[in-house]
């Protein structure tokens, strides 16, 4: 894994009647989702809420974040995760990333 974080963000709603929920599950991640993300080069990962506006931000530290995407994607844990969380949320953003719910967005400014 390399040293240098590389900065990342995404939006995405959520569904106002499936908010509650979508908070609920955030309370308590599951271990097996904590430490897919971790293995996979994420570090420093936050969710924010702004109204029914969710935005992520985590730092990458590995070497192929394409190949460590497609890892978390292939996880039977991270996937059953999803089965809970994707029915909360909706596309808000223009679709950069095809069929992701998550879009990423770019980064303006970063005072270090």
């Amino acid at each position: 894994m390399s040293g240098v974080p590389e900065r990342r963000a995404f939006v995405v709603g959520v569904r106002p009647e499936k908010r509650e929920e979508y908070l609920q599950l955030h309370r308590a991640v599951w271990p097996g989702v904590e430490a897919k993300l971790t293995e996979c080069g994420i570090r420093n990962y936050s969710i924010f809420l702004f109204g029914d506006t969710l935005f992520a931000y985590y730092e990458y530290v590995g070497d192929d974040h394409d190949a460590d995407m497609e890892r978390i994607a292939a996880d039977p844990v991270s996937q059953e995760w999803w089965t809970h969380t994707d029915p909360c949320q909706v596309r808000i953003a223009e679709e950069r990333t095809e069929g992701a719910l998550w879009q990423p967005i770019d980064e303006i400014w970063h005072l270090a």
